[in-house]
């Protein structure tokens, strides 16, 4: 069993200081971490028990190099689906969207990067990997390592399943690049409680939350 005692961070601070992280250093991440990491991912509550995902760990260069290139691509394909073409176009101008077209320049420079798959078709197969991605990112917390979750687009998915050999019957439903951030986790910006929580009927707001 992997040395989970090592994720010795309190769940509700890793919870309350993981946010998205985009910007990371080379750093390698150690074979000891990555296990603690997946392991922590495939004890996540699935569709009866049928875990029907793979974790896919790229770290070689060139397959890495590859598909930051593909990554690259996929995330311009998206914003054209959205109408967005170009670096300046109005709704990529704040900061988020900066970050996230910043981490499709630099996504291979992550140490690892990780897709998670479903390992047959269908929604099911795609919603029942999914919790496993908040348990893979919690565990990264926990030893200090961040990431964040992307999607690719259908404009790649052939040359990414053809370049790390994925079965075609296999859905590529996320792709999590890993590392030790450059600056820091937290604090969160999340909306309030009572602006998100209704109780008996939409819009009514719990007396129960201040």
């Amino acid at each position: 069993m992997p040395r989970y005692g090592r994720l010795g961070l309190p769940l509700y601070e890793a919870m309350y200081s993981m946010r998205a992280i985009r910007r990371m250093r080379p750093d390698p991440i150690s074979d000891e971490d990555l296990e603690i990491i997946l392991d922590a991912a495939r004890q996540a509550p699935n569709g009866g028990n049928a875990q029907p995902w793979h974790f896919l760990v790229v770290r070689g260069e060139q397959e890495k190099a590859t598909l930051a290139e593909l990554y690259h691509e996929a995330w311009w394909a998206k914003r054209a689906d959205q109408g967005m073409e170009g670096r300046d176009h109005p709704g990529l101008q704040n900061p988020v969207s900066r970050s996230a077209m910043r981490l499709a320049d630099e996504i291979g420079g992550a140490p690892v990067m990780i897709l998670l798959c479903a390992t047959g078709p269908g929604a099911g197969n795609a919603q029942s990997v999914i919790p496993s991605v908040q348990n893979l990112l919690l565990a990264a917390r926990g030893l200090g390592i961040g990431g964040t979750i992307t999607t690719l687009h259908p404009v790649v998915d052939a040359r990414v399943k053809t370049l790390l050999e994925i079965p075609e019957e296999a859905q590529v439903v996320y792709c999590i690049p890993l590392g030790y951030p450059r600056g820091r986790f937290g604090p969160l910006n999340r909306k309030p409680l009572k602006e998100i929580v209704s109780e008996d009927k939409w819009g009514a707001t719990p007396d129960w939350i201040e």
